[in-house]
């Protein structure tokens, strides 16, 4: 038996064409896309403005508007929702005092927030409205949709969030994909290496699978929550609108969508 991802595709994503990076998952197993991400970010990915100091902290908050130039935060005035330089509106991003960011191919999208401390290495995606929370690490090949978020303290690499993906407080977010309005309850861990070291498989339908992968974390469909200090083992795949609940450990495999693993 012949595994097809275009037959499993609906378990996991609805609507993946919406994403920059999701149509390519009509052609791929996701963790095939997993393998080339660091590549096609590469390759999606244009330079920071030069203005924009790299390497080390920012020693004061920058505004950057949407046709790329450089302001400092504090000439821009905030009115009724909106952002106004010498009295003309301006749209763009914003990057905090303190956040270190780590070569210049990082696309910022309009309405992103990086806060103090946050830091980010190339090559990283940052759609409109997301936002990196103080204290994260962004350690490089990763894409966050629109209104994604990245919290506090949380550790993503190599991964990719859809659309309103969340991981918000104390998370480790490593080689996988979430899929849009995913929430990863606080301390959730998706780990992404097994003890032995080998090659990540599981079995799909009765079909085993093999990665050709020594890392992989977690493929979490469309509206996947996990609950607090849950754990997910590498290669674990949760079909959409399933539940994790807090504390669990989540064993490798494929789970269909509406499973709720409570232990």
């Amino acid at each position: 038996m012949n595994l097809s991802w275009q037959e499993l595709i609906q378990d996991f994503f609805e609507n993946p064409q919406k994403e920059r990076i999701g149509s390519l998952l009509g052609s791929f197993f996701p963790w095939d896309l997993l393998k080339n991400l660091k590549a096609y970010l590469y390759d999606l990915v244009g330079e920071l403005p030069k203005l924009i100091p790299t390497g080390e902290p920012l020693r004061e908050s920058l505004f950057i508007t949407t046709e790329g130039e450089i302001i400092p935060f504090k000439e821009i005035k905030q009115e009724e929702g909106r952002y106004l330089f010498r009295g003309d509106e301006v749209r763009g991003a914003i990057i905090q005092t303190g956040a270190i960011l780590l070569g210049r191919r990082i696309k910022i999208e309009e309405g992103v927030v990086i806060e103090p401390t946050a830091l980010i290495e190339e090559p990283a995606y940052f759609s409109r409205n997301s936002k990196v929370r103080h204290g994260a690490y962004v350690r490089g090949s990763v894409y966050v949709g629109e209104e994604g978020l990245i919290g506090h303290t949380t550790e993503i690499k190599n991964s990719i969030l859809f659309a309103k993906a969340k991981a918000p407080h104390f998370a480790y977010v490593g080689d996988s994909i979430l899929g849009q309005d995913v929430n990863l309850g606080a301390g959730t861990k998706l780990a992404n290496l097994k003890f032995h070291k080998k090659e990540i498989t599981f079995e799909i339908q009765g079909v085993k699978v093999a990665t050709g992968l020594k890392k992989m974390g977690a493929i979490l469909g469309d509206r996947v929550q996990t609950g607090c200090n849950s754990v997910l083992s590498p290669g674990t795949l949760l079909g959409k609108d399933s539940i994790v609940y807090p504390g669990v450990t989540v064993p490798s495999g494929y789970f269909s969508p509406k499973t709720k693993i409570k232990a």
